[in-house]
């Protein structure tokens, strides 16, 4: 079990190899949760994808349950609108080919509607390695 907690991370724009080796699993979990804000901010709805597994659901903090389909979608159309994403710390607990990311940001968003806000965003990732790759398979999205 490696348990990392508390790693301020900086978003970076490279984007690089997320295969898993015992001395990069924390940098590829990092690198995924960077990723998927990247590609939340830039709609870029094909490379969020890849980062869900097939049956990934996100929960909305009103309890609302969103499969994989319908949030690419709502990201797509605008009904969830992500501008920016900022300090974050994110908390990793690695458990053989199970994860949970803790990440904690300032997040620039206008969602459902609603005027545009900077939210204190908690989102609780539950991830599994597959064929040395990790996959996003669920979303508790709360603030903080």
């Amino acid at each position: 079990m490696l348990i990392i907690s508390a790693m301020p991370l900086c978003l970076l724009s490279q984007n690089t190899d997320r295969m898993v080796t015992p001395n990069n699993e924390k940098y590829n979990l990092e690198k995924l949760y960077e990723d998927m804000y990247s590609y939340m901010i830039s709609k870029d709805t094909e490379s969020l994808g890849k980062l869900l597994e097939d049956e990934f659901v996100l929960v909305h903090m009103t309890g609302m349950r969103q499969p994989k389909k319908d949030y690419l979608k709502a990201i797509s159309n605008g009904t969830l609108n992500y501008f920016s994403c900022e300090d974050s710390e994110i908390n990793l607990d690695i458990q053989g080919s199970k994860a949970r990311l803790t990440g904690k940001s300032k997040v620039n968003a206008a969602v459902f509607g609603g005027g545009r806000n900077t939210w204190r965003l908690q989102l609780d990732l539950d991830l599994i390695n597959k064929e040395g790759s990790w996959l996003i398979t669920k979303i508790r999205a709360s603030t903080y």
